[in-house]
């Protein structure tokens, strides 16, 4: 299924979540509420309109590693594209590009 996203949506394939730190410490699920989730982008709609009624393009592009709150993906709307789990967010709830 080819999913054309309207507005300021972004689909996101979510990274396998670690149930460890880096340091090796365990993480209940819990405690990985307040982390930030890391994701690559599938695909951007055209963006929000601004008060002229034209399109402001959201500041990712596919391919980008975006990085989101675990209450983001929570909200998100579940979605498969090409038999991979992903989720549609609004482009102001990913925090940051990595680089």
């Amino acid at each position: 299924m080819k999913l054309h996203l309207l507005g300021n949506k972004v689909l996101v394939e979510p990274a396998a979540p670690g149930d460890r730190t880096p340091g090796g410490i365990f993480l209940p699920d819990s405690a990985r509420q307040d982390v930030l989730l890391e994701g690559t982008v599938v695909s951007v709609g055209p963006g929000a309109l601004d008060k002229e009624g034209r399109y402001v393009e959201p500041r990712v592009k596919k391919g980008d590693r975006v990085l989101y709150t675990a209450s983001a993906a929570e909200i998100g709307i579940p979605f498969v594209s090409d038999g991979k789990k992903c989720i549609i967010l609004n482009a102001r709830q990913i925090v940051g590009v990595v680089e």
